[in-house]
């Protein structure tokens, strides 16, 4: 079954799929659509096992691309688009696409990556829609790779994830599962989908049961709001970043949002005070926590759980099994730390090209290391301390930067911060802070001092202070730990 099998029984139906500036395209359409793309791919010679690159922003096109590449058994391969050229070029070169498609006016900087593939520019060329077309025959193997993405880079040199047809239905599914999605849903899709959590959290879920997709070109804040309210949307997928920015919009309290029954986030831990505006107003805000190589939904926070179990992303998802494991791979006690590892269907098959990595990311019985640091409450709720490489070791001892940032995140003249180790000769490492303040604020490394005192025990207090004017982030939030410590080097 390819994922076009997923929408053909809502074809016969005058449903719509998708909503796109202020165009609708219902199911028939969109299955027209995906059988012409793949009409369309393979006259450009795509065949099974080839790739299939896209370059652009959140479009229709994305998941015409997604459907027929999958149909016809070759590998979609979605590439940031805030990346550099040479960026864009490195993994390309990795993965070596057939044809490299791109979308509002990004086929310039795919142009800079002296490609020796196709480019196509969807927006000068689109391809032809046939009206009633058939695809061919699919290609149906669900251990076969459908979706390649390359992950966020965080801590060094991306590697392309491949997530096989059941890899991405097992997400889906789990996805469907903790959120409770039916025919009646209607989401607003705000994050890129160049990123599984764009894709697979809700987006696709949806899709798979029938309901309607509102689509952001990019995240505006103030169209999340005004979107919600006109299609009486139903849920969305805010980051962090995500909710602080709606629920900083002008007109938050005053817009209509009470047909959502809950937003989820992730990507990091989301602190309360994020959450707390949506809270206030009624709207629980759940958490998804995973990583590309889980599809990303691995464990989840349900809304009905949600405000009860605050800083928790919550349980296994419902075809995904959870250990938390010390350094010897031996489960840790509740309220113990140790590594999660998880297993299930919805786990990505391993790394393009990279054997010793695919290697390295496994256990013995096929349980993929995360690198997260958590621990488990006698309830059963997962709790996430902090990424095992983001450890400071100070003199011996452990230092989890999330539970410094969460301290220093409280301080009135700190707007964001994130806490690296950094060299020291007398304790191998000790943590500094890098903030942004708010604005016309002023902050000493004696003030942060002072603020940490009877809060944190002295030695994970912070041994140094940068001001910065803003942090890097990935597309999806998460702050790019290993720019910072190159920096402070």
């Amino acid at each position: 079954m390819s994922l076009l099998d997923w929408i053909r029984p809502w074809a016969d139906t005058d449903r719509i799929a998708f909503h796109f500036e202020g165009n609708a395209v219902s199911y028939t359409e969109l299955v027209e659509r995906v059988q012409s793309t793949a009409l369309g791919l393979v006259a450009m010679g795509v065949e099974p096992g080839d790739r299939v690159g896209y370059c652009g922003l959140n479009r229709v096109e994305v998941f015409d691309l997604l459907f027929a590449s999958s149909h016809l058994g070759a590998i979609f391969v979605p590439f940031n688009n805030r990346l550099t050229a040479t960026e864009i070029g490195q993994q390309a070169a990795d993965c070596t696409p057939l044809v490299m498609f791109t979308t509002d006016g990004l086929d310039g900087l795919v142009a800079e990556t002296t490609s020796t593939w196709t480019v196509r520019d969807l927006d000068a060329e689109p391809f032809e829609r046939f009206a009633g077309a058939n695809a061919p025959a699919a290609t149906a193997d669900p251990e076969a790779t459908v979706l390649m993405v390359y992950t966020s880079g965080t801590t060094g040199q991306a590697k392309g994830a491949m997530l096989s047809h059941d890899a991405i239905r097992y997400a889906v599914l789990n996805g469907i599962d903790h959120q409770g999605l039916t025919a009646e849903d209607c989401i607003i899709a705000p994050l890129p989908t160049f990123h599984v959590g764009g894709l697979n959290i809700q987006t696709l879920p949806t899709l798979y049961v029938g309901g309607q997709v509102v689509l952001q070109r990019r995240f505006d804040p103030a169209g999340v709001l005004s979107l919600a309210a006109e299609y009486q949307a139903t849920q969305t997928l805010l980051v962090p970043a995500m909710l602080a920015a709606v629920a900083s919009q002008p007109n938050f309290a005053d817009t209509d949002l009470s047909s959502l029954r809950g937003i989820n986030s992730g990507s990091s831990i989301v602190p309360a005070e994020l959450m707390q505006p949506f809270f206030e107003r009624g709207i629980p805000v759940g958490q998804v926590y995973g990583t590309t190589e889980t599809g990303p939904t691995a464990v989840v926070l349900r809304y009905d759980e949600a405000a009860d179990n605050l800083g928790s992303c919550g349980k296994p998802a419902a075809h995904t099994q959870l250990r938390l494991v010390d350094p010897d791979g031996i489960d840790v006690a509740d309220g113990e730390p140790g590594e999660l590892w998880v297993r299930g269907p919805n786990i990505f098959t391993g790394y393009w090209g990279n054997t010793q990595a695919t290697d390295e990311a496994f256990a013995a019985g096929g349980w993929f290391r995360t690198g997260d640091v958590g621990y488990r409450s006698a309830g059963g709720f997962v709790y996430i301390s902090d990424r095992i490489k983001d450890v400071v070791i100070s003199g011996g001892e452990n230092i989890y930067p999330a539970e410094l940032e969460v301290v220093l995140g409280e301080h009135p003249a700190i707007c964001e911060v994130a806490v690296i180790g950094v060299k020291d000769d007398r304790w191998g490492e000790v943590p500094v802070a890098v903030v942004v303040l708010s604005d016309g604020a002023t902050l000493e490394l004696a003030d942060l001092s002072e603020w940490c005192e009877g809060r944190l025990a002295r030695f994970k207090q912070p041994q140094g202070l940068y001001v910065v004017d803003e942090l890097p982030r990935t597309a999806l939030g998460k702050v790019k730990k290993h720019e910072l410590r190159g920096a402070s080097q």
